[in-house]
Order: C-alpha cells, then sequence, then structure tokens
C-alpha cells in the first residue's frame, strides 16, 4: 500500500541544497531599516529582492494609519465580508479604489492569491479562458478552479492568441470568451502587448482582464497600471491589483462592472469563505493610494532608477533580457551557477532572488532583482559593484566590459514600449534551446592552468549537485557524451595532471616567495 507522505519523504531537493550551502530560501529578516536595508543573521544588506516599488512599507504615514486602525478596531475582523468582517473601512477603500481606476465598482479581498481565485465564480462550463503561458501562479488556479476551458498561448505572441481565437469561433461560436494577461509580467518584467489583445478582443467577441499587480501604481501618468499606460481603460473589462506591493499592505482588488463586481461578491469562495482584511491591512492600503495619487514624483524616481540599474548593469555586459519596468532579471543561464551567484551576492551584502526552473526554462536561470524609489544613489552604486565583481569571478561578463551596449527604454508614461529587444542569447533561454554544450578538448588544452581549475571546481561542484538531484534535461543533454569520453580517455588524464601540476607548482613557488 503506497503512502501519501512518501514523496515528501523522498523530496531531497531541499536537503541538497541546504548540505551544499546553496539553499536561498525562507531567509528571515531580524530587521529592517526603511525597507532598503535589512538585517539577516546579524548582518546588515541592501534589499533589491522586494515588490515595495514606492518604499511605502516604511513610510511614517502609512505605519500610523495601521496602528490607528488596530487602536479603533483592534487586530482582526474574525469573521468574513459576508458575515461580520466588513468594516466601514472597506467600504470606503473600495469607493476610493472604484473612483481611482475609473472603475464602476471593487471589491477588496484578503491576498493577492485568493483575489485571482475569485475569478473562478464568474467562468463557467461554457466559457473560454484564453490565457498567457506566462501568467501568475494565482492566474493559472483560479482558471483551473472553474469549469471553464483553457487555451494558453505562447508568451506575449499574439499571432498564436489569434489562432486560438479563430479555432474557438468556428467550433465553439456560442461559448463566452475572456482573454486574461499579466499586466507587466513578475519574473522577466515585460509589458503585455494589450493594443493587440483589446484589438483582438473586439474582433472576436471576447472580455479582457489584465492582472496589474506589478503595474498598479507604477505605471501610467497617474499609476493605474497597464490599461492607462496604453489609453485603453474603457476597453479592459476587469482589472485586478494586490497590496502587498505598491500599496505597501496585504490584500488585493478586482474592479470593473458593478453588476459583475456584485456577482463576485456573494458567489466567490475566496471571497464569501474567508476572514476579511484585517483593519491595519485597509488603513494601511487606503493612506498609500492617497500618496500614490499626491506624489506622482515618486513613480519618476522609480522609474529613473530602473533605468540607471538596467543600463548599469548592460554596461558591465550583463543581460536584462526584455524587461522594460524596474523588475530587472540578471541572466546567469545554469541552475547551479545561479544559486552561487545569489550565495556570493548574500554573503557581500546584497539580498536578491535566484529563479530557477520551473518557474523558467531550463538554461534560463536568473537573478531577478527589484527596486523602491526610496533606495539612493549610493545604495545602487554598492549594489552595481557587487554585481560586477561576482560576475567577473563567475565568468558571467566579460573581464574587459564591452565597448557599446544597447540601452533600455523604460516604460514611462507616453511611451507605449512593451518590452526590450531580447538578445539571442536571451531568446533561447527563454525557449528552453539554450544548453551549453561544455568544452572541447581542443579548448581545454588552450586554457591557462588557473582556468582549468576553475573549470574542474566548477564541475565538481555542478555534478555533485546534478549527481544527487538528477533531472530529466540533464539525460537528454548527455547524449553521448559517455561515449565520446571514453574514446578519448588516454588523452585526458595527462592532459590534466599536466595542468594541475603546472598549477600547483606555479602556486607553492608564488607562495614562497
Amino acid at each position: 500500500m503506497s503512502d501519501v507522505f512518501e514523496k515528501c519523504r523522498s523530496w531531497k531537493d531541499y536537503r541538497i541544497a541546504k548540505a551544499t550551502g546553496l539553499y536561498p530560501y525562507y531567509r528571515a529578516i531580524e530587521e529592517s531599516y526603511g525597507a532598503t536595508e535589512v538585517q539577516i543573521e546579524g548582518r546588515r544588506i541592501i534589499m533589491v529582492g522586494s515588490n515595495n516599488y514606492l518604499g511605502l512599507s516604511a513610510d511614517p504615514r502609512v505605519k500610523e494609519a495601521a496602528i490607528k486602525a488596530v487602536e479603533r478596531y483592534g487586530t482582526t475582523c474574525s469573521g468574513s465580508r459576508l458575515l461580520n468582517g466588513t468594516l466601514a473601512l472597506h467600504e470606503e477603500l473600495e469607493q476610493r479604489l472604484a473612483k481611482f481606476l475609473n472603475r464602476e465598482a471593487a471589491v477588496v479581498i484578503s491576498t493577492g492569491f485568493q483575489t485571482n481565485l475569485a475569478l473562478s465564480s464568474i467562468l463557467g462550463r461554457h466559457d473560454i479562458v484564453f490565457a498567457d503561458r506566462q501568467n501568475h501562479a494565482s492566474l493559472v488556479d483560479g482558471i483551473r478552479l472553474s469549469f471553464a476551458t483553457e487555451r494558453k498561448y505562447r508568451h506575449n505572441d499574439l499571432e498564436h492568441l489569434e489562432q486560438l481565437l479563430q479555432q474557438a469561433a468556428e467550433k465553439e461560436p456560442k461559448a463566452g470568451k475572456i482573454i486574461i494577461t499579466d499586466g507587466v509580467f513578475s519574473m522577466e518584467g515585460d509589458v503585455c502587448d494589450l493594443p493587440r489583445i483589446v484589438e483582438l478582443a473586439q474582433k472576436y467577441g471576447a472580455r479582457v482582464m489584465t492582472d496589474d499587480a506589478h503595474s498598479m501604481g507604477v505605471l501610467g501618468e497617474k499609476g493605474r497600471g497597464t490599461s492607462e499606460y496604453f489609453g485603453l481603460e474603457k476597453e479592459t473589462d476587469l482589472v485586478m491589483g494586490t497590496f502587498s506591493k505598491s500599496f505597501a499592505s496585504l490584500g488585493g482588488v478586482l474592479s470593473g462592472p458593478s453588476d459583475v463586481i456584485n456577482y463576485i461578491r456573494h458567489k466567490s469562495r475566496s471571497v464569501i469563505f474567508s476572514a476579511s482584511m484585517t483593519p491595519a491591512t485597509v488603513a494601511s492600503a487606503l493612506k498609500a493610494l492617497e500618496i500614490i495619487e499626491a506624489e506622482p514624483q515618486r513613480r519618476a524616481r522609480l522609474l529613473d532608477i530602473a533605468e540607471k540599474m538596467h543600463n548599469g548593469f548592460r554596461a558591465m555586459g550583463f543581460d536584462t533580457g526584455v524587461s522594460v519596468t524596474p523588475v530587472v532579471p540578471v541572466h546567469i543561464g545554469d541552475q547551479v551557477k545561479c544559486f552561487r551567484f545569489w550565495r556570493a551576492l548574500h554573503e557581500a551584502g546584497v539580498f536578491a532572488n535566484p529563479v530557477i526552473p520551473p518557474a523558467v526554462e531550463a538554461g534560463h536561470a536568473l537573478i531577478r532583482t527589484s527596486y523602491m524609489a526610496t533606495h539612493t544613489d549610493e545604495q545602487l552604486d554598492r549594489v552595481l559593484d557587487i554585481f560586477e565583481q561576482i560576475g567577473k569571478k563567475l565568468d558571467v561578463i566579460p573581464q574587459t566590459r564591452p565597448s557599446t551596449y544597447t540601452p533600455v527604454q523604460i516604460a514611462r508614461p507616453g511611451t507605449m514600449v512593451r518590452n526590450n529587444k531580447a538578445s539571442e542569447k536571451w531568446a533561447a533561454a527563454s525557449e528552453g534551446t539554450n544548453g551549453y554544450h561544455g568544452l572541447t578538448l581542443d579548448q581545454l588544452s588552450r586554457m591557462s592552468s588557473r582556468e582549468v581549475a576553475g573549470k574542474l571546481f566548477d564541475a565538481v561542484e555542478t555534478l555533485t549537485w546534478r549527481a544527487a538531484n538528477l533531472q530529466p534535461e540533464d539525460l537528454r543533454k548527455l547524449g553521448q557524451m559517455p561515449m565520446k569520453l571514453w574514446e578519448k580517455r588516454a588523452n585526458i588524464p595527462g592532459m590534466l595532471l599536466e595542468k594541475g601540476a603546472n598549477f600547483f607548482i606555479r602556486n607553492g613557488h608564488e607562495d614562497r616567495s
């Protein structure tokens, strides 16, 4: 008889990562210094791994609003919105958000994830959802929980989307249709092609929804997100946002036609069977909204910082991919090297986030950085310096800076830019076709002893990880390599011994001198 817990006991990724010192998750923050720096394990480090885009989580006005709400209402509502969990604060926030977003109505929900789960209440078994393959996991689950049919189109490939819409129009002409997309994609930082999506929606009779978790408060002249940025607010039927990013709180909002929002209020399980947002989180979001409306200079500063960091990384030879937003991913490639890069950053005093498969394609591991309007230039320059040192040490960037690079145009109001042109390496990795093919014997013979030693160290660490945690792509990559190595076995020991001996003799001589 099988045991449902067996998969938990046999799961080894965590143990291996911890044993090799390459476990990057659940790092406990002991103290925060204005949000841009934090203390972890007794050390103060610069935070470039937060989605606190406007830096409002440390704003005294936001903290004071949360404290006053607790003093007036207590720490929790102890019930769902449907029953005893609605405060006057909830209704005020919903009214203010509907007005801010130029919508008829809005409903606030306890978390951003639950907000997208609420979509399942309006998606029926005769509906079809057309979803970008890189949509956030909460959208994926919200669609799965419904009875609707899901059709995924390749990331930002709207020719593929039109093919799917055309097929649905021919085969299921009576089905309800909705196109759902992230506004800003959270891992790679590019923006959806909303103008073309709206054009296709009108052509094929579909509704449109944007998840503006990473664009609300950031994009558009007033910070209303993707639809404002493109001037398509009337053409976008539903808008979702979260409060855990620019709004310095916790929760989410769905905004749109009043009859749709009212239906969600009464039919969504994530609304009616979940405790409501706490008084402190509602008050924090309200105060953050007030600041977002009153201080547009925060958005301007944030976009200036995004431009500085994108182009600072690119000037060194790093690849930041297709992003045009404050989400600045740095391409590393190999998963183990990505973990090593993260560890070196952490040891040098920078908090960033490693992103590995399945969040991205194999061979496309990233260090995801994101920035706050409150970061200082001194902090940002320090981050760039540390990245450059580690990038050279781990052979991610060249030892000498490139003579030229292509600067990134940031998604400022009125620019309408959606993405930066991907390099060949980025495009191949994003599509899962960028594999590392190793070194030939000829290449190995031309390397210095120190370079060979470095490659051997990398290989030992990588192979130790891979051997203990073998992935399907590893088996595919091996191919005929074992046979090729066997055929060349006579050449390899002598070459390695010669290189190794030269390296140690030289080092020993240098140590004695």
